[in-house]
């Protein structure tokens, strides 16, 4: 984990084993040195928009991903997703949903909300990595992004 204003990844995932599978690989990597991971949306809600216990974070200082799980506890991923890109101060802020769905209508609601990218989580562990690694190398290191 990081200072909460360095972020450059804020994961949302509730699955204890996926979170640990998408650190190690980023670790691994060093795609990212400041990860944040939150177990449901209303903490990620939270955090983004520095409210709650994380009140004292710079409302300015944005992840530069967010890897957002669909299936959430408490606000689901969708609704997140509608949250953010529904705010010009954090419109730009690129989301990946993270997701073992692969419902088509979870793919084109997603996508009709604003989504960057929509990744169904590979089951097998290589794989998955191998994801997580090619998610974080695109977003981090070849996307040029600038918080506006």
């Amino acid at each position: 984990m990081c200072a909460e204003n360095e972020v450059e990844i804020l994961l949302v995932e509730d699955n204890l084993n996926d979170v640990e599978l998408a650190l190690r690989a980023l670790k691994k990597n060093n795609i990212a040195n400041s990860i944040v991971v939150l177990e449901d949306g209303e903490k990620a809600l939270d955090f983004i928009y520095c409210r709650g216990e994380y009140e004292g974070r710079d409302i300015n200082s944005h992840p530069r991903l967010i890897l957002l799980d669909l299936k959430l506890p408490k606000v689901d991923g969708l609704e997140v997703l509608k949250v953010i890109k529904s705010d010009m101060n954090t419109k730009s802020i690129p989301v990946v949903m993270l997701t073992s769905s692969k419902q088509e209508c979870d793919i084109v609601e997603s996508y009709r909300l604003g989504v960057n990218s929509y990744i169904v989580k590979p089951v097998d562990f290589d794989n998955f990595v191998e994801a997580i690694n090619k998610i974080g190398f695109y977003w981090l290191l070849m996307n040029e992004f600038k918080s506006c």
